[in-house]
This record gives C-alpha cells, structure tokens and sequence, in this order.
C-alpha cells in the first residue's frame, strides 16, 4: 500500500510539482492536503508548460484519480478557471478523475478583500502574502464559521449564513482597517451560485475514497504545497503561510492515519531561494544571486515576484529533515550551478559568537545569524542531458554526497533540467524506483 509523501524542504518553490508529476506515472492517486491557490507548481511535458494552483499535479496521467482533500481551501473562481484551461488543452479533468473533498472550505470574495487590505495595513512591515484570500479562509475555517463545500447542496439554509459572515467582514474592513467597502453582498452570493453550478459534479468523500484506495493496495502520492519553513506552526513567524506544511499534516488534511505513510521525500533546490519578506540567512545579493535568478528563471509561478537566491543551507536542511521525518531528499536544479566556482554550503549557524544546535524560535533573532561556509569545486559541464547517476560530474556527485551527509539523508533523486524526464536516480533510492517501475 505504498504512501508517498513530497513535500518542499525549503521556503517553497522547489519543484515539488515536477516530481509529483514524474512520479505518478504509476500512482493509482495523487492527493493535495493543504494551502490553497497561493501555491503554484509548474510542469514541462514535452516542451509545453503547464501551471497548476489548486488541481493535484497528477492531473496530466489520466490514469491516476486527483483528490483535492479537506485542510485545502479552495477558491472556486480559480479552480473552474483551471479545469476549463486544461480541458481546452484536451487534458481529462472529469468528476472520474477529479475529486474535492465535502469538507474543504471556500475561499469567498470577502476573504481575498480581507487578506488584501491588511496587508496594505501593514506598510513596511507586509508580511508577503499574496492576496488570495487564504488566510482569512482558514480564519474562518478554525472559528468555525467557514463555508464547507458540501453546504453548497443546501443553498437555501447557506443565504443567512453568510450574509452574516459578509456583514462581520465588512465592520471589520471599515472600523478596523478603515477601507472603503465596495463589495457587495450579491457578489459574495454570486460566487456562491458559481461554485455550486461548477464544483457541484466533483464534490465527493475523499478522505473515504482515499482510504478504500490504501487498504486496497493502491500506489497513493501526497502533495504538499509551500515549503517546511513556511508552516504556520513551525515556520520562520511571522513570514508563514495560513496552514500546516510539513508531512504530518497529510494526516488531517487528508483524513488517514499516519500509518498509511510509507515514505517521505523532501524535495530541496541545489541553492535555496525565497519569495517574499523573511530572514534568509545564506541570501546572495550579488551578481551570483543575480545569475541564480536568472539561469535558473527564479520567479513566482502564482506572483510573478522575483524570488531570492542564496547558497544551499544545509543546517535549514537537517531541521527541515527531522520535521518531515523524510526518508529521503530529491534536489532539484543541479544544473543551473554549472559554472559557478567555488560553490559554498552552509553548515551552521552562529549567533553572538556561539554555534547554534537549531534554528532559533524568534525570526529577530534569525536575521541576526551568522552562516558558517565550507567551499567546494564547482564543475563547468552541462548537466542537462545527463540520464545517469555515474555521469554526473565527479564535483557534482561530491557536492550532492556532502550535503546528504550533514543533512542525515539520503539524495534519493537529482532533477537537472525543467522536463519531466530529466530526473536521476541515486543507487540509494529503491522505494522510490520500486515506486515509479523503473
């Protein structure tokens, strides 16, 4: 009943996609268990890219079943938007192949208003999220006045409902943030409408399903959206997103038990990189950091924004390892260091001349660190037509075998280029083959 979880090591953006996509050539299911469409994964098949913000990375095999599962928030605007590009693209998106789950909340026009005027509120001290309404979301969902999908069969008992979730949103954005209100209540009530004509095919009982499906023996991948560092609980606060993004949260985002868990796979970046406000200890504001942005075509795939590089973090690494308790690391973008001589990974940190155990709690105090470098040889081959572990330069295979050893890890996958065939295997990585047949 193999269970695998993928889930970002990093501040989100490495490629959790990609790999999801790889993988599920021979996955029965491909499940996303939190965040909402503040997440954007990017797949290239052929050539051709694809961008995905809510719908399960899986959705290009049109053998496995998605599940869109309960700890997702889920705009509706955004997901109708989505299943209409792909099947204009003659992609299968169709209620055999796509399920959200009854219990997932909506994401609603009062929520994104929210979320948009307080970060206006906030000046200099924006925290960086990306106006979509998440937080708000599950802001409602945790005081127990959100709006589960499975409330759109009854629209009759949902009116009075909501209306008094819009009226408290709108005291609040006048008194309290003191913005103008311009939404209407028959907007919010329209979205509503919408969501029913649209999701209404799709609604199903995922966490049911997905269990019939791992008692079966079914091959099951999980999804996560963001990265380790941005989980609400664990973190760098306050520059977190609204839910839980490490492994463990595929428990209650999805409604399993954690024994259905097999294996774990991190998925971490060569370099690290961060979008948005936020301490970033190895942070390269130079023309290295300038090449990584651009070698590597570091922008937002749901924003746009530039995201910020630096070297790889290696000490972020080992926690991010002992959150997840990840069996097994995938680092992808080997190939965009080709080229860059010496390379440094961080092993430490110190901070008031002392060497730290952990990450410490305080962001403040974060930004105050002082990472501890070692150098190593780079390489200048092109690393993108590369299908073997053993051909892979001799520095390239020692930088990748350095970090598996401060990590705690194994390097179970190497991705060295943008395609989905452009994945290498480590000898060290049989679940993981056995998983995909390869």
């Amino acid at each position: 009943m193999p269970g695998l979880v993928v889930v970002g090591a990093q501040w989100g953006d490495e490629g959790k996609g990609k790999l999801v996509d790889y993988l599920t050539s021979s996955a029965d299911s491909v499940v996303r268990f939190q965040g909402g469409n503040n997440a954007g994964h990017t797949l290239v098949v052929d050539g051709e890219t694809t961008k995905l913000h809510l719908i399960p990375s899986g959705i290009l095999r049109s053998e496995s079943t998605c599940f869109i599962a309960a700890g997702v928030v889920v705009d509706p605007d955004v997901f109708w938007k989505e299943v209409s590009d792909l099947k204009a693209r003659g992609v299968k998106v169709e209620p055999s192949n796509l399920v959200i789950d009854r219990d997932a909340h909506l994401i609603l026009p009062y929520h994104k208003a929210t979320d948009i005027a307080r970060e206006e509120a906030r000046g200099l001290k924006k925290i960086g999220t990306t106006g979509r309404g998440i937080g708000p979301a599950y802001e409602d969902r945790a005081n127990r006045s959100g709006v589960r999908i499975a409330e759109l069969s009854d629209l009759e008992s949902l009116r009075e409902k909501v209306k008094t979730n819009y009226e408290s949103r709108v005291s609040y954005l006048e008194k309290v943030l003191e913005v103008s209100n311009t939404l209407s209540f028959d907007e919010v009530w329209s979205s509503i409408e919408r969501a029913k004509e649209n999701l209404s095919p799709y609604i199903g009982n995922a966490s049911y399903t997905v269990n019939k499906h791992i008692s079966s023996g079914k091959k099951v991948v999980f999804e996560g959206a963001q990265g380790t560092f941005l989980d609400q609980v664990h973190g760098t606060l306050p520059f977190v997103t609204s839910s839980n993004t490490i492994a463990g949260a595929v428990t209650t985002g999805v409604g399993i038990g954690p024994k259905a868990i097999d294996y774990v796979l991190g998925v971490a970046k060569a370099y690290t990189t961060r979008v948005g406000s936020g301490p970033f200890p190895t942070e390269l504001t130079c023309e290295i950091g300038d090449r990584l942005v651009q070698v590597g075509a570091e922008f937002g795939t749901t924003t746009g924004r530039k995201r910020r590089c630096g070297w790889f973090d290696a000490f972020l690494l080992k926690r991010a390892v002992r959150l997840n308790g990840m069996d097994g690391v995938a680092l992808t973008k080997l190939d965009v260091l080709t080229g860059i001589n010496p390379l440094k990974i961080c092993v430490s940190y110190k901070l008031d001349g002392e060497k730290l155990k952990d990450l410490p709690a305080l962001s403040s105090k974060l930004e105050l660190v002082e990472p501890q470098f070692i150098e190593l040889e780079g390489w200048e081959e092109d690393l993108t037509n590369v299908t073997k572990w053993h051909h892979l330069p001799a520095q390239a295979r020692f930088y990748i075998s350095t970090i598996s050893e401060i990590i705690g890890a194994p390097i179970t996958m190497v991705s060295v280029g943008p395609e989905r065939d452009s994945t290498i295997f480590s000898s060290g990585s049989s679940f993981v083959k056995n998983f995909y047949k390869v």
